[in-house]
């Protein structure tokens, strides 16, 4: 094939291929996953939330009474895992509204099926709003002096509430209730994200519900 044909085949005619934009869209090549990339996209949110658990569980820092791990800012105890979680969902966010946007429009069409960096925050969203937040319902009742309050691990983020929190998310992104679907008229990656960021939060009161239930 010559290299014209070859360039006519491509998917955005001319133009190089972002190669390391369509890496990070898809999730690390989930996307390209048989069968249900979203749903593939979604298990890679939920190992997104728990790789952070697992580095501060194993981090020989100052251990409190409870034996959770306490930074210190300001005299105030800070749970620092639930600002590696902050941290994360922003970095996710916005690497893939940047991603996302290349990708679409290497691949020429609004939300292309490999792209699942979208299903990818969206479930980290779940989880952490719904296992986070409200900051009250996460918190023992002797650390409400706490700046931030503690996001109790052995509480809330266990199999239960990361396997309804998945459930959940997979529902809504299906289900796409307002204002989700019409968050994909959004420009760009703007559109892509946003609708799953929709479905996240819808997903994370389903967590509130449950825990609210004591479920």
């Amino acid at each position: 094939m010559s290299a014209s044909a070859e360039s006519s085949a491509s998917p955005a005619g001319a133009e190089p291929k972002p190669g390391f934009s369509i890496f990070l869209a898809t999730a690390c090549g989930l996307g390209y996953l048989p069968k249900a990339p979203g749903t593939w996209g979604s298990v890679g949110g939920l190992v997104i939330t728990t790789i952070p658990f697992l580095f501060w569980a194993h981090m020989s820092l100052e251990r409190d009474a409870a034996g959770l791990v306490t930074l210190y800012i300001n005299n105030h105890n800070v749970d620092p895992y639930l600002i590696m979680q902050i941290v994360v969902a922003l970095l996710v966010a916005t690497i893939g509204v940047w991603s996302a946007s290349r990708a679409a429009r290497y691949w020429r069409k609004d939300d292309p099926p490999q792209v699942v960096i979208d299903e990818v925050s969206g479930q980290h969203l779940t989880i952490f709003l719904g296992c986070a937040l409200p900051i009250w319902r996460a918190s023992y009742p002797t650390w409400q002096s706490s700046l931030w309050g503690y996001l109790a691990h052995d509480l809330t983020l266990n199999w239960k509430y990361l396997l309804l929190g998945f459930i959940l998310f997979r529902v809504f992104d299906i289900w796409k209730p307002f204002p989700a679907r019409q968050a994909e008229s959004l420009p760009g990656g703007w559109g892509i994200m946003t609708d799953d960021w929709v479905a996240g939060v819808y997903a994370a009161i389903g967590l509130w519900v449950a825990r609210a239930a004591g479920l």
